[in-house]
């Protein structure tokens, strides 16, 4: 399923550090190619709710009550319904940073849809910060949908970064056997 702050990077790291102790939330998800099937909008959008609700030192009673009301009736939140909810639940947090890491490894479809959410999400609530990581090939959906005050940064792998990293590892393992 959706793994929020189990894989950290620098950057989500960097921003918790310099965070710590103010009222600002940073969330995080990585994308992941297995579970690609898990990973609409929706869900998406209701795993950043639970890292907020989660965060606070309680769960917000409107966030609670919705889920409970869901809950008796059966039924799954719509995504109309989930961006509601974010949108109030991040409304008191002075900045909320929300952090994606490989937006590319997302169905098309689900990936479309979630840049829509996000969109959303910012115009409604101001004090939404998104750092997005993709490959190349996703910069027009990007483009699409949050071209507004974006910074793009472009990061070239270095293959002598790769060939270090497998050379100490081949060592690592020599020396182990």
């Amino acid at each position: 399923m959706l793994r929020g702050s189990k894989i950290s990077s620098l950057v989500i790291d960097n921003l918790r550090q310099q965070t710590c102790g103010g009222n600002i939330a940073v969330l995080s998800l990585y994308c992941d190619y297995q579970t690609q099937r898990d990973q609409s909008a929706v869900n998406i959008i209701g795993s950043l709710l639970s890292q907020v609700a989660l965060g606070g030192s309680q769960i917000p009673s409107e966030i609670r009550r919705t889920f409970e009301q869901k809950q008796r009736g059966r039924q799954a939140l719509r995504l109309p319904d989930m961006l509601k909810l974010f949108v109030r639940a991040v409304s008191s947090i002075e900045r909320v940073y929300i952090c994606f890491d490989a937006m590319d490894e997302l169905l098309p479809e689900n990936r479309s849809e979630l840049l829509r959410s996000l969109r959303q999400i910012v115009r409604e609530a101001p004090n939404v910060r998104l750092f997005l990581t993709g490959r190349p090939h996703i910069r027009g959906e990007l483009d699409k949908y949050l071209t507004k005050g974006a910074y793009i940064i472009h990061i070239v792998v270095d293959q002598g970064d790769i060939v270090r990293y497998v050379s100490r590892m081949m060592t690592m393992t020599e020396i182990r056997t």
